[in-house]
């Protein structure tokens, strides 16, 4: 039986040490991920930063120095989920090939975006930020720069599709309009069959419309 030199003897690769800045990215984006989890279970009213940091398994002063109040983990939660959400709309955006799939789809992903949770919670955090200041809110701003990209995609999908440009843009408009409507009145009157209803009798209207120009 052969014996390796002790120079032959294979070396374990020395695996890299992270910088204090990847660290403390890791924390962050733990943190994140858990104040999501936490939102989505108990809502804007049940969140406490007590159960995000013992769900990212982090302590509270790590929580409390990425972010000092309720609110500011809040903003950033809604920074997180719309920057994600803006990527997967421009991905499905480029994925459309003719006009009623492109209403559907655009339909599709706006309901995905005003019907959740974190979007209610967005609007009261800009309504209050209004309130107390009488300027612009950080979540407005955060809103403006993930949405406004998306819908230049989506502008473009459904020219791309067939829809003439004089009235694509007026188009969009509506149809993100009327579900963001349909999303705010959930607040009072929640009936999902007629919303898919109100949404498929849009898809009809559009392409009607379309057939006559």
């Amino acid at each position: 039986m052969t014996t390796k030199a002790p120079h032959e003897t294979a070396q374990k690769p020395v695996k890299a040490r992270r910088t204090q800045a990847e660290r403390t990215e890791e924390t962050r984006r733990r943190l994140l991920d858990a104040a999501v989890d936490v939102l989505a279970a108990k809502g804007y009213a049940g969140f406490r930063t007590a159960d995000v940091a013992t769900l990212a398994g982090v302590s509270r002063g790590a929580q409390t120095h990425h972010f000092p109040s309720k609110d500011e983990l809040v903003v950033a939660v809604v920074d997180h989920v719309f920057q994600r959400a803006a990527e997967a709309g421009r991905k499905r955006a480029r994925r459309v090939n003719s006009v009623d799939d492109a209403i559907k789809e655009l339909l599709s992903d706006s309901q995905d975006f005003f019907f959740s949770e974190l979007f209610l919670i967005a609007l009261d955090l800009a309504i209050q930020g209004r309130m107390k200041t009488g300027e612009e809110h950080t979540v407005s701003t955060i809103s403006a720069a993930s949405r406004l990209p998306v819908e230049a995609s989506w502008l473009e999908a459904l020219i791309e599709s067939g829809v003439p440009a004089a009235v694509a843009e007026d188009l969009l408009w509506l149809s993100i309009s009327i579900v963001r409507g349909l999303a705010v009145r959930r607040l009072w009157q929640n009936d999902a069959q007629r919303f898919n209803r109100l949404f498929k009798l849009w898809r009809k209207m559009v392409v009607l419309y379309l057939d006559s120009l």
